[in-house]
């Protein structure tokens, strides 16, 4: 059974799943190389934590003992833990430098957990040391909300590892869906049509992406898809289309849209840069 648990990666996912982490009662570390992200997401995840005291939904004590449970640091050779879980930069070589360096510092019995949404677990997990203990654990945005967690099992993963983050996901009080590693995994995979169908829309002039999100929201999703673009990163959104179009061979009807490759390129991702198909203000 799990105890200790550290997060790489300080960003919006990362920073999620850490208080997630926190508020399940178990010791958690988050860890970033950049101090300033460090900085600001202590500051973050207090005023989240302030928020629901103030809804009711926890008390100031229990705010007070969920942050006593977070250590933050920029220093890796803090990460030991029982399970790691990576959230870090969409780059297969940064993943495998930051794994391989956990692998010299912590146990073999550690697991190292990838929140990937695009890469193959499996080729993360072929140039670690012992890739019996790699595991995909893909959690959805924003972590602290979203109740489906993919457990992504590869070639390697041992069954060990499966049990340990099946039971660490069902005590982050989430639901774990257990799929073999594949491109897009189950999610992403499906969820292609609904971005490139609506980005194919615009691109053609039939409709514009506040119509469409409008419709898609009254017949009854919950947001619309290019609300959800923004949620997630257009960066990561594209990445995701990328991977999953060259995997099957680049049919047509999962072919990437320039339209969101224009977005990525002016660097407009959505809600973490302020610019997406919106425009957020700080407080939004």
């Amino acid at each position: 059974m799990a105890q200790a648990i550290c997060i790489c990666g300080a960003g919006t996912m990362g920073s999620g799943i850490a208080q997630v982490a926190a508020q399940s009662g178990f010791d958690t570390i988050l860890y970033d190389v950049r101090t300033q992200a460090i900085e600001e997401v202590k500051l973050k995840i207090e005023k989240d934590l302030q928020s629901l005291v103030t809804k009711s939904k926890i008390t100031a004590l229990e705010k007070q003992i969920i942050l006593s449970r977070l250590q933050f640091t920029s220093d890796i050779t803090h990460c030991k833990a029982d399970v790691i879980i990576e959230a870090i930069v969409e780059k297969l070589e940064a993943k495998h430098d930051l794994f391989m360096q956990l692998s010299k510092i912590n146990t073999h019995q550690s697991i190292f957990a990838t929140n990937t949404s695009s890469l193959s677990v499996t080729d993360i997990a072929k140039k670690i040391s012992k890739p019996e203990r790699v595991i995909g654990m893909h959690f959805f945005n924003p972590a602290q909300v979203m109740k489906l967690v993919e457990v992504v099992n590869t070639d390697y993963t041992s069954a060990h590892a499966t049990r340990i983050i099946l039971e660490l996901t069902e005590q982050f009080g989430k639901v774990p869906v257990i799929c073999k590693d594949a491109p897009g995994f189950i999610v992403n995979h499906v969820a292609r049509p609904y971005y490139l169908e609506a980005l194919h829309l615009v691109e053609l002039g039939i409709s514009d992406f506040k119509t469409i999100d409008l419709l898609m929201e009254t017949s009854g999703f919950k947001m619309g898809p290019f609300r959800l673009m923004d949620l997630i990163g257009n960066d990561v959104n594209y990445a995701v289309s990328s991977v999953v179009y060259e995997a099957l061979r680049r049919p047509e009807r999962l072919k990437p849209s320039p339209l969101q490759q224009e977005r990525v390129d002016k660097n407009e991702l959505g809600r973490k840069t302020g610019k997406g198909y919106y425009s957020y203000s700080a407080k939004s």
